[in-house]
């Protein structure tokens, strides 16, 4: 049972996805702070300084303070019960350029491919003039009706 345990783990799928999911939480790690350090503040700036991570609606006050709470941290430390809607909003802004970003990853590969696939392969054989059957293209002599086939043909 090790053993097929182990010939599975080291197929290259399964190698390959693991590497896929380790350089995705990288990515995700990389881009959620990416919104949280340098989009969302320029954009809390623009709509008059609001702080996102801090927009927030009290359901039920914490048994330590009563609102309103100046942060979520403050809230969540008076043991406030909230409704966390800019901390959404930011999740959501991180999740779209994730996606944006997975989807033009994948457009570069699939047209990458696609030229790949267009590039006509050099011809591996040529036909025989006498005979009409193909030949390796390095063939000088036809091996179905041995006439002399020209370097050309």
């Amino acid at each position: 049972m090790l053993k097929e345990f182990k010939e599975f783990a080291m197929k290259g799928n399964v190698v390959d996805m693991a590497v896929g999911i380790i350089i995705g939480a990288a990515f995700g790690t990389i881009i959620k702070s990416m919104v949280a350090d340098v989009i969302m503040p320029p954009i809390g700036l623009a709509l008059g300084g609001v702080d996102f991570t801090d927009l927030f609606v009290v359901l039920k006050d914490g048994a330590e303070a009563v609102a309103p709470y100046a942060s979520l941290a403050a809230a969540k430390e008076a043991g406030a019960v909230t409704v966390n809607y800019g901390a959404f909003f930011n999740t959501v802004i991180s999740f779209l350029i994730i996606a944006f970003a997975i989807f033009m990853l994948i457009k570069g590969m699939n047209s990458a491919k696609k030229k790949e696939e267009a590039a006509p392969a050099a011809p591996t054989a040529k036909d025989c003039p006498a005979c009409a059957m193909s030949i390796p293209i390095a063939a000088t002599r036809c091996g179905f009706c041995t006439s002399d086939v020209p370097a050309s043909a």
